[in-house]
């Protein structure tokens, strides 16, 4: 029988193995043909040449994961050991996940590869589109860059919409003044800002415009200067609408625009604005296109269940 072994002296070998060695056993999971054993500071393999070749890959790329943040846990070893394509974890080539403080001190950071990517796309272009499915952190990794920018006087204000498409971007008809008829369209973006900014401060910054949430009818004639604007749910942007958009860049303006191309929820036979400037757009200098996948998931893990259960229904019709 062959075997190989892994020397973890360049990490913590307790980290590594877990508590109760609770890593290696989610390892020994996933390759139930090779033996495992793990002493000291090395991990011993034992079993055919091709499965050992495996597995080194995929414990090298958690060694290299663990000494770049210094933390293993059961999610990341599933999704690296999982991963169709080691390059999607590859920490030598990822930037530094931390984004900001958040309220307590709460770090905020890029939490999978792709996000990562994120973050990486909007240190270098002042458009960026980050396209995914529900819980892959788009308007969330979004919210804490335009923080972060906020913060170190990159800009001066923060500029939040979103379609209301469920209202048809009509809200006379609602009861209530404008704050109140915004507000349920409005509060994934005031969750994250909650998560982000102290509470008074927050009131302050609303009060005083320099954040400002509203529908993407509201941004219509003005000209967004020296601000970072999101675009949320951009899947729901009609031709006019995604380009009236675009086109409200003004100088020093940073523009993300997030959204789901598989849940549109415009009428039928009305194209996404976001799907046609996703082809209109891909090959255009100083805008960065980063996509996220069910990889990225990082809600409760039965999150990711549902989107494969959903996933083999849609397959078969």
């Amino acid at each position: 029988m062959n075997e190989l072994k892994i020397d973890l002296s360049e990490v913590s070998p307790q980290e590594f193995f877990g508590q109760q060695n609770a890593h290696i056993e989610q390892i020994r999971s996933y390759f139930p043909k090779i033996k495992i054993v793990a002493r000291g500071s090395t991990l011993k393999a034992y079993g055919e040449p091709s499965l050992l070749e495996e597995f080194d890959k995929r414990t090298q790329m958690l060694i290299a994961h663990l000494g770049k943040f210094n933390s293993l846990n059961a999610e990341v070893i599933e999704r690296i050991i999982m991963a169709d394509d080691s390059r999607d974890y590859e920490p030598e080539s990822a930037p530094e996940a931390f984004i900001v403080h958040g309220v307590g001190g709460k770090i905020i950071k890029a939490q999978t590869f792709n996000q990562q990517k994120l973050v990486n796309a909007a240190l270098k272009n002042d458009m960026i589109f980050a396209i995914g499915p529900a819980g892959t952190g788009k308007t969330y990794t979004g919210v804490a860059l335009a923080v972060k920018a906020l913060k170190e006087k990159q800009v001066k204000r923060i500029i939040l919409t979103r379609p209301a498409v469920e209202a048809g971007e009509n809200l006379g008809f609602l009861p209530g003044d404008l704050k109140e008829k915004l507000d349920p369209y409005m509060q994934p973006l005031y969750d994250a800002l909650r998560d982000m900014i102290p509470h008074e401060k927050l009131i302050s910054h609303l009060e005083k415009g320099t954040i400002q949430i509203a529908p993407l009818a509201f941004m219509r004639g003005r000209t967004l200067d020296n601000a970072f604007v999101i675009l949320d749910e951009a899947q729901n942007t009609t031709h006019a609408q995604m380009k009236m958009f675009l086109t409200r860049m003004g100088r020093s303006a940073k523009f993300m625009l997030t959204g789901d191309p598989g849940q549109i929820d415009l009428p039928r036979r009305v194209i996404s604005g976001l799907k046609e400037a996703l082809l209109i757009l891909k090959e255009t200098e100083g805008i960065g296109i980063v996509y996220l996948d069910d990889k990225d998931v990082i809600r409760h893990p039965i999150v990711k269940k549902v989107i494969d259960a959903y996933k083999g229904i849609e397959h078969q019709n």
